[in-house]
């Protein structure tokens, strides 16, 4: 299974850059206001709910949903744990998969180089941490776990649009 990956990305053929100052506004707080967009743009309510919609439609924006903080419900210990697989046909979908599956992994990434696969694991205590661990390890095909633990969140919440440099921007808005 080969995949070509180009080497500049093909984005939706019509974003421009108020569309991505509307990503900008929404990244930022999705529980923002027509009104207060309208207001932060200077376009028109109706201008701001047909670019929403254009936007979810093109497949940019995915989804509506909160934002929770993992430490108000005690979800103060996170790790990051490395996983190296035995490599046999199939493994990064079955292993992923299984993987993936375990309560408290928050993200997991399939991935290149020295490790097989990098989770974000999030729970509350040390016993969960360990039960997550001894899950991990179990999963038929993982050959070594390497974890750290983290000590403090400098930078948690993604926001896709901020993030984005300048040349990105321009790759994404279409040339007029």
């Amino acid at each position: 299974m080969s995949e070509s990956y180009p080497d500049e990305w093909e984005g939706p053929d019509d974003l421009d850059e108020t569309d991505l100052r509307l990503l900008e506004c929404v990244d930022e707080d999705f529980d923002v206001s027509l009104k207060e967009l309208s207001a932060e743009l200077g376009l028109s309510n109706s201008a701001i709910h047909y670019r929403l919609n254009k936007l979810k439609e093109a497949g940019v924006i995915d989804g509506v949903t909160a934002d929770v903080d993992p430490t108000s419900l005690g979800l103060n210990m996170v790790a990051i744990t490395e996983v190296s697989v035995v490599h046999e046909p199939g493994y990064s979908e079955h292993v992923g998969t299984d993987l993936a599956d375990i309560d408290g992994v928050e993200q997991l990434y399939y991935t290149m180089g020295d490790v097989d696969f990098v989770a974000i694991s999030r729970v509350q205590n040390r016993s969960q941490m360990n039960r997550l661990i001894e899950k991990m390890v179990a999963v038929e095909g993982v050959d070594e776990t390497s974890s750290r633990f983290v000590m403090d969140e400098l930078k948690t919440a993604p926001r896709t649009v901020a993030t984005l440099s300048e040349g990105m921007r321009e790759n994404l808005v279409e040339d007029e």
